[in-house]
Parts: structure tokens; C-alpha cells; sequence
């Protein structure tokens, strides 16, 4: 975990404005290249021809690896220095752009943006930690404050972002633009001041392995398991080893001295609700991100550009509403604020099954927001309540848990999005394309695979020009249908777990009602210490 601790042997050059742009600029890449990828689905299956969980490596290689290897960069960056580290991070993650841009294979492309993963965590721990350590006092609360806001605008306008990028110049430019953003980072990275902590001597690699393993573990038979059969072979083991993997790592890490991951937090009530309800929110957040584009370009006939401006109506209110969020604490409790943020978008994911072929944006316009407001809400007040609700000597491990938690959610929740998508879909065509000709005549698997990576003109072209309406109409409905069944899940998950943190909530308030209420006249500011981001 990142270590604000001070080494006295360090420079005392710290280049405050320097590394508030470096880092600031790296926090925009992080988010764009995740999002970015997804609008780049259909052109990279349009060229390569992929499977459709090939493609969906392309997005969750990137998440799994930036998961998996936040809390092991963070010590590295804790005992190595932060600056090299985050040297180090931007330089893997501007190669792995450059080579996914140019790969010829969608395999190399999955490699590079499973390996870009590993920078881009490396860039986040280790920037955030140049900030604490740069900036004291109130001048560090604005400056996370800016941080913050940079990686929500990443997140918001990189769909819209890409979608320009891949319309004008196609898929590739969507990795290129971020290799050659990366390469300027690395030039201002240059002028930084190095930092460590002293007290940081040996690195977790035990615990680094086997997370890694299990979640890579999980991840492949969720994303596999919708093509080869949820029972198959390769599932039951892909199973077996994420069991053992997760046993490892628990013994593990309760024999480590500093472990990366204190389990002992689980006992915490309050915490562990809250690591429900992030979870919530990204498994149902994230996929519509990497997912709803696709659909949009396949159901609609839309450019990747267009699909993008249609997302704004998602993203943009994740920008602003951290700020309200965070100003509406002085009257509301944070408790309330998060049982909001869930409740929230459990009721907006719900109501965007309202999702049809040909759907105008002002249809559409109200369940947008409505989720966009739930995540901005998240974003101002959840990293503040999961800090507070442990011991403040442990608060830092409980940031970094609660953020490797919530990208482990991000990555879990696309593939299980993305199977349910496939599989829903496909069992929605049964026996409907029995009569046509082509590859798609008696293939529900193989249109369905399509459907999901956002191409619908291809398939169409294969059946004869008068069958081509009904075949629209077949292929289109049957994504709706299967589209709306995984909302109505993820709404429900989203429901379930505002009714634990509303729960857990209201106990926690009733057993210490005096720290309650210090806590929430004192949330605004710790929203906005490091530790919360």
C-alpha cells in the first residue's frame, strides 16, 4: 500500500505544479483507454474476424491486470521509489498502446492490453503517491480534488473520445492516441522528485500471485463459459484453480507481517456493506460502457462516433455530481448519500430497459441520467465512507482494498455481462434462424457472437436482399430481449445491495451514534484526502 511516510535522504525539489500536470494527464489516460477499447470492438472483429470472447479479452485483459496488480504496485512504488515506478508504469503502458495499435492479430492485441493493465496500475498507485507526498495541508485536498475530477472526465467523454477516434480514423488510432499522450508523460515524469518509504523492505509476491491467478482464473470462465458450455471442461477447472488460488491468498496473506490485503477489515459491518454496494455499482456501470456502444452501432446502424455522443447523456453527470455530492454532505449524512448512490442506479438500470431498436435520446435521456447521478454520488462519498468506517490507523489499507475491490468488480462485471449477453441472446433466437440460408441460418451462437461485438450489416449481408427486414427485425430483438434481461439483473443486484447498506447502515448509526456524527461533520474533507481516492 502506498506510504505517505517520509525518508529524510529524499530531495526536498518537489516540483508541485510539475507533478500535479504529469499525474493529472496520466489519470486521464487510465480511464480512456478502458472505455476507448470497447468502442474499438467492432472495428478490431470487423478486421480480425475474432470470437467474441477474443474480443472481450481486448477490454477485461486491461481491467483483470489493472486489478490484480494494484496493491503489489503500490508497495513497489513504496519501496522502489514513485517515481520510478510510475516511470516504469507509463513506459510498459505507452509500448503496449503502440503495439496494440499496430498488432496484426487480435492475440497480440490481447497480450498488449493485458500487459497495459499492469502499467496503467503501476501509473495510478504510484501518482497518487507523488501527490500525498508533493502537496500538504489543504493544497493536497486540491490537488486530489483535481485528481479526481480528471479521472472521472477521462471516464465520461472516453467513449465519445474513441468513437471520434475510430469514425475518422478507425480502431487503431483509439491505442495510438494514448501511446503518444504517454510518451509526453513520460517527458514530464522526467522533472519529478523522488520519494519512498523507508519502512517498505520487502514485496508480497506470494499474495500478488495467487490474487492475480484467482481472479485471472474467475474471469476466464466467466467470459469462456458462454462459449464452450458453463459445465465444460474447461470451466470446472478454470474453477477449481480460482478455489484454490483464493484459499492460497487468504492463508497468505494471514501469515504476512504487512500483509497487501488485511482480511481482518471483512469484520467491519459497515465495510463490508460498502464493498457490496461498489461492487453493485460498477457490475452494473462499467459493462453499460463497454456494452451499449456496441449495441447501439449493431441495433441502430450507428458510427462509433455517434454511439459516443449518446453516451455523454450517461457520463456526463458522473463529472459534476462528485462535487454536489460532496457539498450536500454538510446537511445529509453520508449514509444516506450512499444508500442513494445504489438505490439510484438500481432504479435507473431498470428503467433502461426501456431500451428499443431506433430509440430516440430523449427516450432514453431520463435513465441515463438517473444513473449517471447514482455513480456521481458514488464517487463523492463511497471511497469517504469505506475509510471511515474502519480505525483511522488502518485507513490507508482500507483505501486500497476498497479501490482493488471495486476494479476486481469492474472486471468480474464485464464478463459476466458480456456471457449473459451472448447467452440470453442466443437463446432468444432458438430456432428463429432455421429459415435462412448462410452461415447465420441454424447458427444462433455465431449471430449472437456478432450481435455483441457490435455487427449487424455484415450477417445481413449474407441472406438474400428480400429477407433482410426480417432478418434485421429477428437478429435486433433478440439482442433487446437479452440486453433487458441482464439490466433487469444487474438492477437487481444493485437493489439487494442498497437494502444492506441502508441495513448496516442504520445499525452502525443506533451503536455509535456520537462517531456517527462526528464522521459526517468532518466527511467532505476526507473525501478528499489520498487516502480516499
Amino acid at each position: 500500500m502506498t506510504s505517505t511516510t517520509k525518508d529524510p535522504t529524499q530531495t526536498t525539489s518537489r516540483h508541485p505544479v510539475a507533478t500535479l500536470v504529469t499525474v493529472v494527464l496520466a489519470s486521464l489516460l487510465l480511464p480512456i483507454s478502458l472505455t476507448g477499447s470497447s468502442v474499438a470492438m467492432p472495428g478490431v472483429a470487423a478486421d480480425f474476424h475474432n470470437s467474441l470472447a477474443a474480443g472481450q479479452w481486448i477490454v477485461n485483459g486491461y481491467d483483470l491486470t489493472f486489478a490484480s496488480f494494484m496493491l503489489a504496485s503500490g508497495s513497489f512504488a513504496d519501496r522502489f521509489g514513485r517515481r520510478r515506478v510510475f516511470i516504469t508504469g507509463t513506459l510498459l503502458f505507452s509500448v503496449c498502446s503502440l503495439v496494440s495499435a499496430l498488432s496484426n492479430g487480435v492475440v497480440l492485441l490481447d497480450l498488449a492490453r493485458a500487459l497495459a493493465g499492469v502499467g496503467a496500475a503501476a501509473m495510478l498507485t504510484s501518482g497518487s503517491a507523488m501527490l500525498a507526498h508533493v502537496f500538504e495541508g489543504p493544497a493536497r485536498a486540491r490537488a486530489f480534488g483535481v485528481f479526481g475530477t480528471a479521472v472521472g472526465a477521462g471516464m465520461a467523454f472516453g467513449p465519445f473520445i474513441a468513437g471520434s477516434l475510430s469514425t475518422t480514423f478507425g480502431w487503431r488510432a483509439v491505442f495510438l492516441v494514448p501511446a503518444i499522450t504517454g510518451a509526453v508523460v513520460l517527458v514530464l515524469a522526467v522533472f519529478l522528485s523522488e520519494s519512498r518509504d523507508p519502512q517498505a523492505t520487502r514485496t508480497d509476491w506470494a499474495g500478488t500471485v495467487t490474487f492475480s491467478g484467482a481472479l485471472a482464473a474467475l474471469i476466464a470462465a466467466l467470459i469462456e463459459g458462454a462459449q464452450l458450455g458453463w459445465t465444460s471442461p474447461f470451466n470446472i477447472a478454470a474453477y477449481l484453480v480460482f478455489a484454490a488460488l483464493l484459499a492460497a491468498f487468504i492463508v497468505v496473506e494471514q501469515r504476512q507481517e504487512r500483509p497487501m490485503f488485511d482480511l481482518s477489515l471483512f469484520r467491519q459491518p459497515q465495510f463490508v456493506s460498502l464493498s457490496v454496494g461498489v461492487v453493485a455499482l460498477v457490475l452494473a456501470f462499467t459493462p453499460l460502457l463497454v456494452y451499449l456502444p456496441s449495441y447501439l452501432t449493431a441495433v441502430n446502424s450507428e458510427t462509433t462516433m455517434h454511439a459516443g455522443i449518446d453516451m455523454l447523456m450517461l457520463t456526463v453527470p458522473t463529472v459534476f455530481f462528485p462535487l454536489i455530492a460532496g457539498y450536500l454532505l454538510r446537511w445529509i449524512p453520508i449514509r444516506h448519500m450512499v444508500t442513494a448512490s445504489v438505490g439510484l442506479t438500481a432504479v435507473g438500470v431498470g428503467w433502461l430497459t426501456v431500451l428499443h431498436p431506433g430509440i430516440g435520446n430523449w427516450a432514453a435521456l431520463g435513465p441515463f441520467v438517473v444513473i449517471g447521478i447514482g455513480i456521481g454520488v458514488s464517487f463523492g462519498v463511497m471511497d469517504g465512507a469505506a475509510v471511515s468506517s474502519v480505525e483511522p490507523s488502518r485507513a490507508g489499507m482500507a483505501a486500497g482494498m476498497f479501490n482493488t475491490m471495486r476494479l476486481a468488480g469492474e472486471a468480474i462485471g464485464i464478463a459476466v455481462v458480456g456471457s449473459l449477453l451472448v447467452s440470453f441472446t442466443r437463446s432468444r433466437l432458438g430456432n428463429q434462424l432455421d429459415a435462412y440460408t448462410g452461415p447465420y441460418g441454424h447458427n444462433p451462437a455465431a449471430l449472437a457472437d456478432s450481435l455483441n461485438q457490435g455487427q449487424l450489416t455484415e450477417p445481413e449481408g449474407t441472406v438474400p436482399q428480400a429477407a433482410r427486414a426480417a432478418f434485421h427485425h429477428t437478429a435486433t430483438s433478440a439482442y433487446t430481449g437479452g440486453l433487458h434481461a441482464a439490466l433487469w439483473i444487474a438492477a437487481a443486484f444493485c437493489a439487494a445491495a442498497t437494502v444492506l447498506v441502508a441495513v448496516v447502515g442504520a445499525r452502525a448509526r443506533g451503536a455509535a451514534a456520537a462517531p456517527e456524527a462526528a464522521e459526517a461533520a468532518t466527511a467532505p474533507a476526507a473525501d478528499n484526502e489520498p487516502a480516499t481516492v
